[in-house]
């Protein structure tokens, strides 16, 4: 089985029942990420399944710290999920800032960044796609979250804080695309 195929059954098997909306949003993000592979060149399968997998921390029943990035890569981790895999779902979205308004910044620590390619398109795939799972653009997708959450909330304090970090990522991804397009 590819890494593709078992990302898409680990996530069905963990959000699709029990977080429907979720689910759909998760396959977005996954076929936005389709569209991003000339950005990401050979890594574009493990984009994919970055995508397909990236919220699948939300499932109750894998929550160990409440904060999704984590729980998601503790639980790819227990699976023997690759490393690179792993510590993408770990990172997704700048979740770095996120986890130090949680106080769990030394637990996402144990996991590495790599500040690069791959991971600069999953954050755009996720912050260009609905929670339904449609296509948005970022400054639409941002107001929702933060409408979503409300003033003061501590998810709409991190997108605030993230905005610039999430905005540049974009605008790599972007570059990338049109500097293979010619």
């Amino acid at each position: 089985m590819s890494l593709v195929s078992w990302a898409y059954e680990v996530s069905r098997r963990n959000l699709s029942g029990t977080l429907p909306r979720r689910w759909a949003h998760v396959q977005g993000v996954a076929l936005k990420a389709r569209t991003l592979t000339a950005a990401v060149g050979d890594d574009g399968p493990l984009l994919e399944a970055a995508a397909i997998l990236h919220d699948v921390g939300y499932a109750p029943h894998l929550a160990k710290t409440g904060f999704h990035p984590l729980d998601g890569a503790f639980y790819l981790r227990g699976l023997d999920a690759p490393d690179r895999l792993v510590h993408l779902v770990a990172h997704h979205s700048c979740a770095v800032r996120e986890a130090r308004l949680r106080g769990l910044d030394a637990q996402l620590a144990a996991f590495h960044d790599e500040e690069g390619p791959v991971r600069d398109a999953l954050w755009m795939c996720d912050l260009t796609t609905t929670p339904d799972g449609e296509p948005t653009d970022f400054a639409s997708r941002v107001a929702e979250i933060k409408e979503r959450y409300g003033p003061g909330d501590l998810v709409t304090v991190f997108i605030d804080s993230a905005q610039q970090d999430l905005a540049d990522a974009i605008a790599r991804t972007s570059s990338r695309l049109q500097a293979v397009a010619g």
